[in-house]
């Protein structure tokens, strides 16, 4: 029990539920992240794809999950006068940075990683919620029965 003693013991709970707004962060995080994953392996030559679980229904009619290649489209693009802007992305929509300003401009390639992690942290912070908030509620109303 000595080794119990040294530790700081607590009666806390795991909260069941997220708030949306967190949620929102973390998706939003977790695809900035892959876009790192991206532009690391373009980097070295390689390729890269997501894998994701899928549910099919066989011709028996049984249904299994299945782990599938997800491709990801690189956010990034080379502009007219040559440098690399890079857009973020939430769903389908892109994410407004400041007003107006949807892209951020990069020299070369090699600050793409250095800069997607600045943004991911950004996110998780909490420095973008208004503008999540903005594009979810877009995607959103595209969803809505008539």
């Amino acid at each position: 029990m000595t080794a119990l003693a040294n530790l700081k013991l607590t009666n806390t709970r795991k909260p069941t539920q997220q708030p949306a707004i967190v949620q929102c962060r973390n998706k939003l995080a977790k695809r900035i992240w892959e876009q790192m994953e991206l532009a690391r392996a373009q980097a070295q030559g390689n390729t890269y794809t997501s894998k994701q679980l899928k549910s099919i229904v066989s011709t028996e009619g049984v249904r299994k999950t299945v782990e599938v290649q997800k491709r990801v489209k690189p956010w990034w693009f080379e502009s007219d006068n040559g440098k690399v802007c890079v857009h973020i992305r939430y769903g389908s929509k892109v994410v407004e940075l400041a007003k107006g300003k949807v892209t951020v401009e990069l020299a070369s390639r090699e600050e793409l990683v250095p800069t997607l992690d600045i943004i991911k942290s950004a996110v998780i912070s909490g420095e973008l919620d208004a503008q999540i908030e903005a594009v979810s509620g877009q995607l959103r109303a595209g969803f809505v029965r008539r």
